[in-house]
């Protein structure tokens, strides 16, 4: 299939399932996608660890393909991109924050110079081949969630991205209900919307108020203070570390992608105000009331920090009195690894 004079839209993945988002949209005889996720392997296919998505239709077209737009960093729209991306022999669009990221996975694979990686700032319009693309702001649980409204001679599409409504949401921009009601306002052809949870009736609360509960755990607890989260919410990590330095504690950072995470932040001016890491060394010779450490592992991941501090296979070492906090939600799809871990 070729796009001709229509307007097309095809899922690749994404659609009706956790992760693995890729998204086309077809029109004058090229391709836009959007996204290049991977969704992680769960008890039924053992010996596992990544799923990548099928890109047979589009491979078969890769020179009919303009560009790949990324609309934020989670793995499950990006993490395909070192394994995928080359292949496809298009360049990707991205903002700071997510360029970042996707920067050093190309680093990690070699890939540097390999893929044209460009570097869009946020809230600006841009084109590819025939479409021309506008960055809307949205908050999530990352920095730098985007919405992205597509305009085509058809009409305008509104392609959401994760995102959810926070006013205070710690790092980033909140969405801006102005912003929405212009998208609105324009008039929109389709709507292209996902996000996880969003069929539950109750809020989803503000990443701001996280604060206080938090706090207050971590000041009662008597020795060591292991706090699990996932990664890439940098805004929670902004959080805890706060939290680190009004409780008294030094932080100790467990996790690859962590590192990666506040790197990454840092280079594009978050978390400019984070406390000094220390080392694992360092963290267990010093008085056990004076430690909080941030770990991977929040969704039952056996090789991540927490899975391997709790098998004992890490230089984190936990006794009788410590504390271990969740802060995370298990993700759909997760729970029977999580229960079996």
């Amino acid at each position: 299939m070729t796009p001709g004079e229509e307007l097309l839209f095809c899922a690749l993945g994404g659609s009706g399932e956790i992760g693995m988002n890729v998204n086309l949209y077809g029109m004058q005889g090229q391709w836009l996608m959007v996204d290049l996720g991977l969704t992680f392997a769960d008890p039924d296919y053992p010996g596992i660890d990544l799923i990548l998505p099928d890109l047979e239709f589009i491979e078969k077209q890769r020179d009919k393909l303009a560009g790949i737009v990324l609309t934020h960093g989670h793995e499950d729209h990006i993490g395909a991109i070192p394994y995928l991306a080359a292949d496809l022999k298009t360049p990707l669009y991205a903002t700071p924050f997510t360029a970042g990221l996707i920067a050093e996975k190309l680093e990690e694979e070699g890939l540097t110079g390999q893929v044209k990686l460009n570097v869009i700032a946020r809230d600006a319009s841009f084109e590819i081949g025939p479409f021309k693309l506008t960055y809307v702001a949205l908050a999530h649980s990352i920095p730098e969630g985007n919405g992205l409204l597509i305009e085509t001679p058809h009409g305008r599409i509104f392609h959401t991205g994760d995102w959810k409504i926070d006013e205070t949401p710690v790092l980033g921009e909140p969405s801006s209900h102005e912003a929405l009601e212009r998208v609105g306002d324009q008039g929109i052809l389709a709507l292209v919307c996902d996000s996880t949870n969003v069929f539950q009736d109750a809020p989803s609360g503000s990443e701001a108020g996280v604060h206080e509960g938090l706090r207050n755990e971590v000041a009662r607890a008597k020795g060591r203070v292991v706090v699990t989260t996932f990664a890439s919410n940098a805004a929670r990590l902004q959080t805890i570390g706060r939290v680190a330095t009004e409780t008294g504690r030094k932080v100790c950072m467990a996790g690859r992608s962590l590192d990666r995470i506040v790197r990454v932040a840092k280079s594009t001016g978050y978390l400019l105000d984070f406390p000094e890491i220390i080392g694992f060394d360092e963290a267990m010779r010093l008085p056990r009331k004076e430690v909080l450490i941030m770990a991977t592992g929040g969704q039952g991941e056996q090789r991540a920090a927490l899975g391997r501090i709790a098998l004992g296979n890490h230089d984190i070492k936990l006794t009788e009195g410590d504390t271990v906090i969740f802060s995370s939600k298990i993700i759909p799809g997760t729970r029977r690894r999580s229960a079996g871990s």
